[in-house]
């Protein structure tokens, strides 16, 4: 490109020396914007993924406009004017990138943190639950309390470490794979021995393990076009299911013995219908994303 010198490369700051080199030097508007969008093009990948190139370019079809209408100086003033804009672009998404950068290093500096603590305690409590359920024939009052205990501490710690990590930005990798691992392998496994005691209709167990593990795979399919938010209802449904399971942990009999069946009769109707929700928030959340990518790509082309 004609009058840009070789000076101007290096980062958004070359695409302002590159527009006034080139206005300075005589150059016409319209090449002197093609220049700036090029400068920035090859500097702002860098900086931005391309945002600041992709403004430059727009900033070439202004200067055009510009000269058609008033004249070279003109065109050369708006290129010089948009090109600067187009660094500042692409500076402020580069702080911007390197902001998440930064704090996704704190995010990922400790996997042992409180939140992470409390996960791990909960997988401990899997097999110790399991055990304290079938001791003794898995019939004793006295076990089956002590296997409540367990089941009651797993459930609480699952209130806490959710929001100890998003209140205090101890979200990590570990945490975000082990903390559902952890929720429901304690559930399943609280179901499945209720089942084996006959305490419990596999057909209950069937539905409920099936919902979550539904949905789980479900989240990770359409992961790439974003995150489905966890509703009241979903939050209802998890409460529901563990006073429903802790009810039929103890040994419980008469008028408690009749509630705890109906108190599960809720959680299933709640595992179902909330089960349905979220497959229609994935439907709707997949065909946005689609949209949006095919709307951005058409952009890009243009």
């Amino acid at each position: 490109m004609t009058g840009v010198p070789a000076s101007a490369a290096g980062g958004p700051s070359g695409a302002r020396r590159a527009a006034a080199s080139a206005a300075s030097g005589g150059v016409s508007g319209p090449q002197a914007a093609r220049a700036a969008a090029g400068e920035a093009e090859g500097s702002a990948p860098e900086a931005s993924g391309g945002g600041g190139a992709r403004a430059a370019r727009r900033s070439g079809r202004d200067a055009v406009s510009a000269e058609d209408l008033s004249g070279g100086e003109a065109a050369q003033s708006a290129a010089s004017g948009a090109a600067g804009a187009a660094a500042d672009e692409a500076e402020g998404n580069g702080r911007q990138r390197g902001g998440k950068i930064a704090a996704a290093a704190v995010n990922q500096a400790s996997v042992w943190n409180i939140a992470n603590l409390l996960t791990m305690l909960r997988l401990l409590l899997v097999p110790a639950f399991v055990a304290l359920m079938l001791a003794d024939g898995g019939y004793d009052p006295a076990w089956r309390s002590l296997a409540w205990a367990a089941f009651a501490i797993a459930m609480i710690t699952d209130l806490f470490d959710g929001h100890l990590a998003r209140t205090y930005n101890l979200v990590t990798d570990f945490g975000k794979i082990a903390d559902p691992i952890a929720d429901k392998a304690i559930m399943g496994a609280a179901l499945i021995c209720l089942s084996a005691l006959g305490d419990l209709p596999w057909w209950v167990t069937g539905v409920i393990l099936g919902r979550e593990l539904g949905i789980t795979l479900l989240r990770f399919l359409v992961i790439r076009y974003g995150v489905i938010p966890a509703s009241r209802g979903g939050k209802l449904k998890t409460l529901t299911q563990g006073v429903a399971v802790g009810m039929y942990v103890l040994a419980l009999t008469g008028w408690l013995a009749t509630a705890r069946f109906w108190v599960m009769a809720v959680a299933v109707v709640l595992t179902v219908v909330t089960g349905l929700d979220y497959v229609k928030q994935a439907i709707v959340l997949r065909r946005r994303g689609i949209a949006e990518r095919k709307a951005a790509l058409e952009e890009t082309e243009a």
